[in-house]
């Protein structure tokens, strides 16, 4: 029976999605063909023998239109003869790609393939591909929920509400997150990971000074009357701090099987084991990480317990809060070397970003079992098992 393994993964130290961020400067194409060279140069295969590549990227217009996954294979000197693809499940849009590859190299569809994602938020700004008055959800969606959906942070301030999750604890896990990440990156932790580029070699966001006394001084992020009227039970504590950064960055991850591996000379660095993706509440948003990780276990045949290690988008700290009030998974086990508060969060780069980052962090830790689970716009969750080999 064929298997699916990663065998390579690295990505772009993250910067901020700013005009004045260290990566600003890059096109997101060459952002993500970065990634595909050096993927190619640490594996040392052929990229004539890569099947496919599957990208992810959510804003797809300007600099990120006309399938930007294609064009990074160009730009990184693939062969003419390698296709490609870009996708958008939103946030889990490089996590989805990840999905595809496996299941394609478990189908025997593919023999070799690459999963990635890319987003430049500096160039192309979140929500560029809605023009200003446009209607992205139709006549139905609005019949369907009259009252109206809402942004992101709306569902992360009644996710909080909920959940009972207040200021102190976002905070204070926000906290958790820099230093996790900081520690890392003093432990060369993630030298193994990060591909440096034209001198960028280390996250720009992560803030080994920050405490719950500096993020206490901030204001809420999304305050806002009208939904204040219609939402009395929120208590606005979702800031900019205790919420992911907009950021620039790409990842990639090598995925094959087993006996292609052995026979390229490829040493596994895990088992792409079960996957899930769900639907959940597009009011809430960002809860669909709950359900995902239930039928992740599910399908793996496995408990919570059996899992060594976690990673869990870090959206925004009252997400990955709720998601362990009702799993009750141990916090020591979440996101070991920081997440996306402290780490960054480039949209379609996340998903192969939290990947790569675990299957190293998995080799480092001897862990056995890994989950990985992304909250998405639109009340969407990818959830995947991962099994060291």
């Amino acid at each position: 029976m064929r298997d699916a393994v990663i065998v390579e993964a690295v990505r772009t130290p993250i910067g901020k999605g700013k005009p004045n961020g260290a990566l600003a400067h890059v096109h997101p194409v060459e952002l993500l063909a970065h990634t595909l060279r050096t993927l190619v140069e640490r594996s040392g295969i052929d990229p004539a023998l890569i099947d496919d590549v599957i990208g992810g990227t959510v804003d797809q217009v300007g600099e990120q239109a006309m399938n930007t996954t294609r064009y990074a294979v160009l730009s990184a000197g693939f062969p003419e003869s390698v296709p490609a693809t870009t996708v958008d499940r939103q946030c889990g849009s490089s996590q989805q790609a990840v999905h595809f590859a496996a299941q394609g190299v478990l189908s025997g569809a593919y023999d070799l393939v690459v999963a990635c994602g890319v987003e430049s938020m500096s160039r192309v700004p979140m929500w560029s591909n809605v023009p200003a008055g446009a209607d992205p959800f139709g006549p139905g969606v609005a019949e369907r929920y009259p009252e109206g959906l809402v942004p992101q942070g709306i569902s992360a301030e009644l996710i909080a509400a909920k959940w009972s999750i207040g200021r102190e604890q976002m905070d204070a896990f926000a906290v958790s997150s820099h230093r996790k990440a900081a520690e890392a990156w003093d432990s060369g932790l993630f030298d193994a990971e990060v591909a440096p580029l034209e001198g960028v070699a280390r996250d720009e966001c992560v803030r080994p000074g920050s405490t719950t006394e500096i993020l206490a001084g901030l204001k809420p992020a999304y305050h806002d009357p009208v939904f204040a009227e219609r939402f009395p039970q929120i208590e606005w504590n979702v800031t900019a701090g205790n919420a992911s950064p907009i950021n620039d960055g790409a990842s990639a991850v090598l995925i094959t099987s087993s006996e292609t591996a052995a026979r390229l000379g490829l040493r596994p660095l895990a088992r792409l084991h079960s996957f899930a993706v769900t639907g959940s509440d597009p009011l809430l948003m960002l809860t669909g990480v709950i359900p995902a990780t239930e039928k992740v276990l599910r399908r793996a045949s496995l408990t919570l317990g059996d899992v060594d290690l976690f990673e869990v988008n870090e959206a925004f700290s009252s997400v990955v809060l709720a998601w362990r009030q009702e799993t009750g998974a141990d916090l020591a086990r979440v996101n070991v070397h920081g997440g996306a508060i402290a780490l960054g969060h480039p949209l379609g780069a996340s998903g192969t970003r939290l990947t790569t980052t675990l299957v190293h962090a998995m080799r480092e830790r001897n862990a056995r079992y890994a989950l990985q689970t992304m909250c998405e716009a639109g009340g969407l969750a990818n959830a995947m098992v991962l099994e060291r080999v």
